[in-house]
């Protein structure tokens, strides 16, 4: 039973497995953050097209 719990203290595949959850939530979080500004800016960006398209066919 003691070697069974000493085995379980040094493996340390739940913590790595755990830091790369982290890490890819991380990362995605920065991906979703990055396409909504890009997002938005790209909407803003054909509403004024568009806006200065029927302006000009006036």
């Amino acid at each position: 039973m003691a070697n069974l719990f000493a085995r379980f203290m040094k493996d340390e595949s739940g913590a790595t497995a755990i830091e790369y959850g982290l890490l890819a939530a991380l990362i995605a979080l920065g991906i979703i953050a990055g396409a909504t500004t890009i997002g938005t800016q790209v909407g803003t960006t054909f509403t004024t097209i568009g806006t200065s398209l029927t302006d000009a066919n006036k």
